[in-house]
């Protein structure tokens, strides 16, 4: 096998860049999901032990939320899951990248799916971690329902 000299090996470098830049923006996007997905589950356990001690009115915002809360993690998920394929395709995207510089191969082709796929993958990462970060509201919503809604001893003082 005959190595490639030392400054092509530094093209492949310089093209290796893009994709190694991605990984680390990707793993701390994933750090903040795996965050996200942690809490949402805490709060569902912490919930369902509050489930058993509240009256019928509590119990039906507590199975409220808790809907929601599922939903979320499903959401998170889903979202991970495409994060780490994206990961998984720009680190093969920079193992095609020396290869084919060390065996002398032409894959452009190889090249542009593996990219085109990483940021598919990552493009649809990112639109399920908005949509969650809005479920993550709904779920607010309904916890604070009852300190949102004037009481009606407020209502009738204000008349």
């Amino acid at each position: 096998m005959i190595f490639p000299p030392l400054s092509e090996l530094v093209l492949v470098l310089q093209m290796a860049i893009g994709p190694v830049i991605l990984i680390s923006g990707v793993g701390l996007l994933l750090l903040s999901m795996t965050n996200r997905l942690g809490r949402a589950i805490d709060r569902a356990r912490t919930l369902r032990v509050a489930l058993f001690q509240a009256d019928s009115l509590a119990q039906k915002r507590i199975v409220a939320q808790l809907h929601v809360i599922w939903r979320r993690a499903d959401i998170l998920r889903k979202s991970i899951i495409l994060a780490s394929v994206s990961l998984l395709l720009a680190a093969c995207l920079i193992i095609v990248l020396f290869a084919a510089t060390l065996m002398h191969w032409d894959v452009g082709p190889v090249v542009i799916v593996l990219f085109v796929g990483c940021l598919l993958a990552l493009i649809g990462s990112l639109m399920l971690f908005i949509w969650e970060v809005n479920q993550s509201l709904s779920a607010l919503r309904l916890e604070l329902e009852d300190a949102l809604e004037p009481t009606k001893n407020e209502v009738e003082s204000t008349k």
